[in-house]
């Protein structure tokens, strides 16, 4: 079982870089492309802009659960950094619950959202693409940091050590290598 659960762990890591990859690449492409045509030829893509936002909306999403999982997500740690091993591994046991709990309810609000874009068949003003199936990006990107977080919440109830994801453990974060 645990094998099965650190290859789909790997699984998963793989996909979200790849996505996060191809995003900004052909964000690059995108806009240089886009630099090139109004420049040299008078004549801007007229769905540059567009395709950009909606790479943004998947870069931004599925970097924030890769993120989390590599332990690298935004931390305030004025406080923290000053508290015993024991209240630091209390309190992140905590934050991990509460924060994958918000985010599985900002999940389900963002399906309903989504649906409800489907609903009212929304479409891209320039590439007349179907909106929802862009916007689903954001109920998967936090449903992944979600399972990111609850992950880190039963690592740390059931380990020893202070864990902020699967493998990486609180003081590891910033020798990690993304």
């Amino acid at each position: 079982m645990k094998t099965l659960l650190l290859t789909a762990n790997r699984g998963i890591e793989f996909a979200e870089k790849a996505i996060i990859i191809f995003s900004i690449l052909l964000m690059m492409v995108n806009s240089t492309a886009n630099a090139i045509g109004r420049y040299a030829f008078g004549q801007s893509l007229f769905f540059a802009e567009e395709l950009n936002q909606f790479l943004i909306v998947g870069v931004t999403f599925v970097g924030f659960a890769y993120a989390v999982r590599k332990g690298r997500n935004i931390r305030m740690t004025a406080v923290y950094d000053a508290l015993s091993s024991r209240t630091k591994k209390v309190l992140l046991t905590l934050i991990s619950l509460t924060t994958g709990l918000l985010l599985m309810f900002l999940t389900y609000k963002s399906v309903i959202y989504v649906q409800e874009v489907k609903d009212i068949n929304r479409l891209s003003p320039a590439l007349q693409f179907p909106v929802y199936i862009i916007y689903a990006v954001i109920p998967v990107g936090l449903a992944m940091a979600s399972l990111q977080y609850l992950i880190a919440f039963l690592m740390n109830v059931t380990h020893e050590g202070t864990y902020l994801s699967l493998s990486v453990q609180d003081g590891d974060a910033e020798d990690i290598g993304v």
